[in-house]
């Protein structure tokens, strides 16, 4: 990537951090709140994206931040939030005679109710991995005699090469390729968390991969409605940062909108030739669930009946079912934002990359793989002890 050292000047770095801790304390004024040493709460800003988790944690950010300033993780890892019933969909679908199901490589380890993709894989079924749908596409067309179902995740950064596919495979009559929809959309999961009574939360950094597609305005509704300020931000260390900053500055003056500090790659608008295709070929589930969130209204993806032949869920008639996660896992609360991964009793014993229990220890994005990966164990959990003392 050209120019990334600009994105990690230590120099400019210092200077944000600096202004960070003079905003907190004007922030925590401006809400009312005494300091955590004064028996008061912290200023609670939320990455949505797991994305901005392993930024944090990579370089060490959250062990720099005031203690009055917590950094909560969010539910923006698709693969996290899948429930347990989808992944066993999934497996279904790759154990059917003569199916190939392509999927993400960070979709083969989630456990299922009993069994991984990975593990149905060594077991025989024809399970592979793809960087894109276009490359399912073409396999089906190789192989006109199997059935190639795409296992279809992520929120509105992927769903549009998705439907791409899809329009394409309509075009070129292909008949033996499908879709497992699992696409997830940013908006209502937002809502979901702004009022869950659990979580209280007082800005939001915003996705910036979702962003490049859906722009600024979906966003409007979490400053106008819920009175919260987002800061759509990049992915490097500086961009967390500054986006911190302008969060920080909103609290300070009382004021909450939505603001865009990844400009160089974020037009307002967004990406329209993406929301077209998104509109033509997807339409909004009545409900879809969300591991730690529960069902959320018009949250998931599906095919619109013009593309029904297309959609492997009416194809091979599947059923979900709703399974519970493990009972020592806590990965939905901490999907949520209301647990940390050091909550949970197995993380990092019984639960780890090798041997996961739950998905937020298997994705690349997912915050326990976050807090696991890079050794912020033992300073955190010191940090959060001398911070609720």
């Amino acid at each position: 990537m050209k120019h990334v050292d600009e994105f990690r000047d230590k120099a400019l770095g210092e200077r944000l951090f600096a202004r960070i801790a003079a905003l907190v304390p004007r922030a925590q004024r401006r809400l009312g709140r005494l300091p955590v040493s004064r028996g008061g709460q912290p200023i609670k800003l939320m990455e949505v994206c797991g994305g901005h988790t392993h930024t944090i944690f990579k370089y060490g950010l959250v062990g720099l931040l005031p203690e009055d300033l917590e950094l909560v993780h969010g539910p923006g890892c698709p693969v996290c939030v899948l429930p347990i019933g989808r992944v066993d969909m999934a497996i279904e679908l790759a154990r059917m005679p003569g199916a190939v199901l392509c999927t993400f490589g960070d979709a083969l380890r989630v456990p299922g109710s009993e069994l991984s993709l990975l593990q149905v894989k060594a077991q025989g079924a024809d399970v592979r991995t793809v960087y894109s749908p276009a490359d399912a596409l073409t396999f089906a067309q190789h192989h006109p005699e199997r059935e190639v179902i795409f296992f279809g995740l992520g929120f509105e950064t992927t769903a549009p090469s998705t439907a791409l596919v899809v329009r394409e495979a309509r075009a070129l009559g292909v008949p033996n390729f499908s879709v497992f929809s699992n696409h997830i959309t940013i908006m209502p999961t937002l809502r979901a968390l702004l009022e869950s009574p659990e979580l209280s939360l007082d800005g939001f950094v915003g996705p910036g991969h979702v962003s490049m597609v859906i722009g600024e305005a979906p966003y409007a509704p979490v400053a106008e409605q819920y009175g919260k300020p987002l800061v759509i931000a990049g992915f490097e260390p500086l961009d967390v940062l500054q986006a911190i900053v302008m969060l920080l500055e909103q609290l300070a003056q009382g004021e909450a909108r939505i603001d865009n500090q990844y400009s160089r790659v974020v037009p307002p608008a967004g990406s329209l030739l993406a929301q077209a295709a998104l509109r033509e070929v997807f339409e909004p589930r009545a409900s879809f669930e969300w591991r730690g969130l529960g069902s959320i209204p018009s949250s998931g993806l599906q095919l619109r009946a013009a593309f029904a032949q297309f959609d492997a869920e009416r194809r091979f008639q599947l059923h979900e079912a709703q399974v519970p996660d493990p009972k020592a896992c806590e990965c939905g609360k901490i999907l949520a934002g209301v647990l940390q991964p050091w909550d949970c009793k197995v993380f990092g014993t019984a639960c780890t990359p090798q041997t996961p229990i739950g998905a937020c220890m298997v994705s690349s994005e997912g915050a326990c793989a976050a807090y696991y990966n890079y050794g912020r164990l033992t300073t955190l959990r010191q940090k959060r002890s001398s911070t609720r003392a």
